[in-house]
């Protein structure tokens, strides 16, 4: 495959390139290496990917749909995953327009690409953030996701509904995948996990929303890219038994479309994921317990049975192997003694 990946000097992306690359495949990565985060930590990963011949970067903003659309035409991907996204639930309280900008605008130039130059398999982020108000646990894709509760969640549901139209106008076989907190090596400095970490290390106190009530379906990032990568090389057809009197929401009976989960399929208590970073460390954390924040719900958790009937593959990394494993790199990337 020649694949055209965007996001890949973020966390997600960065982890995706590297998989394809050592399975073979040719990656043309797209970024416009934002600032939303420590931009070292973007060009750290960058600096590995670019010691493959089989990577080729280019630093773009999606929403250039002209230069988005000359990429296509000079390099003819194969497949295409779109993983670059203005990222983060609580930003887009504070910068709405970053997330219509990067979210909208840059997923509709991926689109109209993929229309003028036709892929095999269009794969893109979601995010379990879809489910919003949504209750009903284990999250399913068959349930419905019509109350989104932030401005992050609204541009990924309608990246899928875009996805969708996309999908039957023009027949592009596209997968949207619902992530759920995505947490490992090289991971983002605005994630609980580094927060958490970054805060012990240096002594400082952890801030610990809904008072240490909170659940989260933790899936580890290789995890993650295994998914997508076993995702990436089976594309949708239409739904022969899809019922449009009684329509499933995760798949379609006009066109070639579907949307599938990648969780860890375990709902785990906040206060158990600090305790294993603790025990991970050898140190304790001093916590500010803190009343929920806007947009956020108590829990998530992730049935995936369709993406085991799909690909035969159920994520499956412990908290304890998964930290344990950012712990290492953590030590090891910014140099630090435990």
């Amino acid at each position: 495959m020649k694949v055209l990946v965007t996001g890949t000097a973020g966390f997600v992306g960065y982890h995706l390139a590297e998989k394809l690359i050592a399975n073979g495949h040719e990656v043309v990565g797209i970024d416009c290496v934002s600032d939303y985060y420590d931009v070292s930590l973007k060009e750290a990963r960058l600096a590995r990917l670019n010691k493959h011949a089989a990577f080729t970067e280019i630093r773009e903003d999606l929403a250039n749909a002209d230069a988005i659309m000359q990429v296509f035409a000079t390099h003819k991907p194969t497949h295409c995953v779109n993983l670059a996204a203005q990222a983060g639930v609580r930003y887009s309280l504070e910068n709405p327009a970053a997330y219509t900008h990067s979210n909208i605008d840059g997923f509709l130039s991926i689109l109209e690409a993929c229309r003028h130059h036709p892929v095999k398999h269009l794969v893109f982020a979601s995010t379990s953030s879809v489910y919003g108000g949504n209750q009903n646990m284990p999250f399913s894709e068959h349930n419905s996701t019509e109350h989104p509760m932030t401005l992050y969640a609204a541009t990924k549901k309608a990246n899928e509904l875009m996805a969708h139209n996309y999908a039957h106008l023009f027949d592009i076989p596209a997968t949207g995948m619902r992530f759920f907190t995505v947490y490992g090596p090289w991971g983002r400095p605005d994630m609980a996990l580094f927060l958490f970490t970054k805060a012990i290390m240096e002594g400082k106190p952890i801030n610990v929303f809904n008072n240490g009530q909170m659940e989260r379906d933790f899936t580890y990032v290789e995890d993650i890219v295994e998914g997508i990568f076993r995702l990436l090389g089976v594309p949708p057809k239409k739904d022969d038994a899809w019922d449009a009197k009684n329509p499933d929401p995760c798949s379609s009976g006009i066109g070639p479309y579907r949307i599938v989960n990648i969780g860890n399929s375990r709902c785990e208590k906040l206060m158990r994921y600090i305790e294993v970073l603790e025990e991970k460390l050898g140190r304790k954390a001093e916590k500010n317990m803190l009343p929920m924040q806007d947009g956020d719900v108590p829990a998530t958790w992730a049935d995936t049975s369709e993406l085991n009937k799909i690909t035969g593959y159920s994520p499956n990394t412990s908290i304890e192997e998964g930290v344990g494993k950012f712990v290492d790199w953590y030590v090891d990337f910014y140099n630090v003694d435990l």
